[in-house]
């Protein structure tokens, strides 16, 4: 089982050291990786149907933020849970998270794609809010087609982009590839997760029934695309408070990352949080000065 941790920018806000001793901190009691969320913006009244998000919520861009955290890290890896694909064109896409990778030596290997539930979030970005998953699908396919291009370009004709003879460089740290893990609660999401991820990071309010049910669904759409269904990873959320027994109940469901949201008021309490639950699982410790 590997951990990660999350640092949400809505509750914790946007002061830069606390980020930067948060991720410190996380790299110190041996976290695998911190995970940061994205909207692009809000309005008054949107909900994505677990409640209304105040539309002051400061969320960070997602990959500025993260390589800010690579550039005070060492080893920390980088993640989305999850960044809005369908708002983002692929080509530019392409380009930053090579960039983000690069500079952090490849770190930035935990990317979380995810659909959006605000339709006044697309229609401000010029989406429209019932193709979004097709759109997704695509731009998955166009930044797996541009890093692994060559000097003389590669050539794309979709529903949604269209280029010839395209090159993006610089590629990845040492590959030609990135990750990219599909987040999401519905049937759709881990069918997508399947037929085109390297994981699914579940979300929702589930029961393990229909959980169990989804990552399934993954799997079957993985033969069917003829993947490997075994080499797909299963990220969950879970709290500080995780204790040993259900670590190990998740992993019987095939669990095998965790994401850690800590929810203590202060910094310092969550850095308390940080280093219980590590000691708890024997996370190995960074003992390295920072």
């Amino acid at each position: 089982m590997k951990f990660a941790i999350s640092y949400p920018t809505p509750f914790n806000g946007t002061d830069p050291d606390r980020l930067v001793s948060f991720a410190r901190h996380a790299e110190q009691c041996g976290f695998e990786a911190l995970y940061v969320q994205d909207h692009i913006a809000l309005y008054p009244g949107a909900n994505y149907g677990a409640g209304e998000l105040p539309p002051t919520l400061p969320y960070f861009d997602p990959l500025d933020c993260l390589s800010f955290v690579a550039a005070a890290t060492q080893r920390l890896l980088l993640g989305t849970g999850v960044l809005l694909l369908p708002y983002r064109h692929p080509v530019v896409l392409a380009k930053r998270l090579a960039t983000i990778d690069t500079l952090s030596k490849g770190r930035m290997r935990l990317l979380t794609v995810g659909l959006g539930a605000l339709p006044g979030e697309a229609q401000a970005m010029g989406v429209d809010f019932r193709t979004r998953g097709r759109r997704a699908d695509e731009a998955i396919d166009v930044l797996r087609l541009l890093w692994s291009g060559g000097p003389d370009g590669v050539d794309h004709h979709g529903e949604f982009f269209a280029f010839d003879k395209l090159c993006s460089y610089p590629k990845p740290f040492g590959t030609t590839d990135l990750p990219i893990h599909v987040g999401g609660s519905s049937r759709a999401a881990a069918r997508r997760a399947g037929l085109r991820g390297d994981g699914y990071f579940a979300g929702g309010i589930l029961d393990e029934d229909e959980r169990d049910l989804q990552i399934d669904l993954a799997r079957k759409a993985a033969v069917e695309a003829g993947r490997d269904p075994a080499a797909l990873e299963y990220t969950r959320w879970e709290s500080a408070e995780l204790t040993v027994d259900r670590a190990g109940r998740l992993a019987e469901h095939g669990v095998t990352r965790i994401v850690v949201n800590v929810t203590a008021a202060t910094a310092d309490e969550q850095h308390d949080q940080m280093s219980a639950l590590a000691e708890r699982f024997g996370l190995p410790r960074d003992i390295r000065p920072v």
